[in-house]
């Protein structure tokens, strides 16, 4: 294996890492917002002993989470340091600004919020969160600008061989960009959805605080059903734009190796990359990818045949990560809608097996998430920015195997360490539920 296979194991797996924690606090953060404002406008008590039993566990998984996101940009330096010289004219004024403006605002108001009880008036207190649940997606808004860039150039001439800015709201109001944003915070608001429901039924389940977790639950399924059904759609948008800038993605995405006409989904498929086939086609599902990728059930889908074998991405990993990820979004929907129901009619506590699945269900949102990024970056490949700096010319010069084991070794053991403390905290906290006094 060389430093290259390598430096990029290393970069996805602390970024997988990372996105551990991206998730819960786009969506965490939101819904302690929202939980602050029906006690401000109720002044039930029950809403704030909410607010700060879920706030205490988003406070955990976002200090855990700066951690793990600061070592990704050094290794732009480090690791891919003639993709830095190339593109990084483009690539870090978005990075630049989400370290300067959102990340500051965010921590800034975090500190406000958390130390601001009984300091500040009810008001300022509660706007602090909401500047806190803003940042938060801000951020997320400028790092996905960054990526999405990378999945798809614009507003750039390439001089003195290097890639160079020219059009900065071209970068920003990036169409590929905005759904890559819409569709990730809206997946991070079903896994915080998730979270506060799977944590709820767990309290429900032994019967404890039973108040304030049924209106707990209610919140997070309300919140969940509306984000899992917008994931749903964005997916679809965002999957006809990969049709457009990135069709070696698409095809990967459905394992398609022959270009076809009115092309159908195959509900049971089996890809073969030696033969550059599917083993298994079967249960097809006439003109559906067509529809799908391009709104025409007659329009034609590249197959990967009819791209020059070194573009063409890892087909299986793409594959298989597309079809969990949609089925995994498919039954999103299924149990929010049902958790809502049985919410909104009262009926959680005579549903105990339904309080199990959802229990059982809180690690789902994040396998969803993890293939998700899979299928975004795998799916690129072989190309760090797709038709413009293959991945291979990226690595920086001079950059041994000895280099990236080290520090490979290194990431690995402290990254699952914080994962480990991530998780031991929050279930702590979590089965411990709301103290009497904060």
């Amino acid at each position: 294996m060389d430093a290259v296979m390598l430096s990029r194991l290393q970069f996805g797996a602390t970024a997988m890492y990372h996105f551990i924690f991206v998730p819960l606090t786009l969506g965490l953060g939101v819904l302690v917002a929202i939980m602050e404002t029906l006690h401000y406008k109720t002044k039930n008590e029950v809403y704030l002993k909410m607010t700060k039993f879920w706030g205490r566990l988003f406070l955990i998984n976002f200090v855990l989470g700066i951690v793990t996101g600061i070592t990704l940009e050094f290794q732009f330096g480090t690791n891919w340091a003639q993709y830095s010289i190339y593109v990084g004219d483009i690539f870090g004024a978005p990075l630049a600004i989400e370290a300067t403006l959102a990340f500051f605002l965010e921590s800034t108001f975090l500190g406000v919020w958390l130390f601001g009880w009984k300091r500040i008036s009810p008001k300022m207190h509660l706007i602090s969160i909401w500047l806190v649940a803003f940042s938060s997606n801000l951020s997320a808004l400028w790092i996905l600008i960054a990526n999405a860039w990378m999945q798809d150039p614009v507003g750039f001439v390439l001089r003195n061989n290097r890639a160079e800015m020219t059009n900065f709201f071209a970068v920003v109001f990036s169409p590929y960009a905005w759904l890559k944003f819409t569709h990730t915070i809206t997946a991070g608001f079903v896994v915080g959805s998730f979270f506060v429901m799977g944590i709820s039924a767990y309290h429900l389940l032994k019967k404890q605080n039973v108040e304030l977790f049924k209106k707990s639950f209610y919140i997070g399924a309300t919140f969940g059903l509306i984000a899992s059904i917008l994931v749903f759609l964005i997916g679809d948008f965002h999957a006809a734009e990969v049709a457009h800038v990135q069709p070696t993605k698409l095809a990967a995405m459905e394992s398609l190796w022959n270009t076809e006409k009115a092309a159908p989904i195959y509900l049971i498929l089996v890809p073969d990359e030696s033969k550059r086939t599917n083993m298994v086609e079967a249960f097809p599902i006439p003109s559906l990818l067509s529809l799908l990728a391009y709104h025409d059930p007659n329009a034609t889908v590249r197959g990967l045949n009819s791209f020059p074998s070194n573009d063409i991405p890892p087909v299986t990993p793409v594959f298989l990560s597309f079809r969990i990820m949609v089925g995994l979004g498919t039954l999103f929907i299924i149990l929010t809608v049902l958790a809502w129901w049985y919410a909104r009619k009262d009926k959680l506590l005579e549903h105990r097996n339904f309080l199990r699945i959802m229990l059982y269900s809180l690690p789902l949102p994040y396998v969803a998430t993890q293939v998700g990024w899979i299928v975004a970056e795998v799916g690129r490949q072989p190309w760090i920015v797709y038709g413009l700096l293959r991945t291979d010319d990226a690595v920086s010069k001079n950059l041994t195997v000895g280099d990236v084991l080290l520090t490979f070794g290194v990431f690995i053991v402290l990254y699952t360490a914080l994962a480990v403390l991530d998780f031991a905290l929050l279930i702590y906290y979590a089965r411990k539920g709301p103290l009497e006094t904060d």
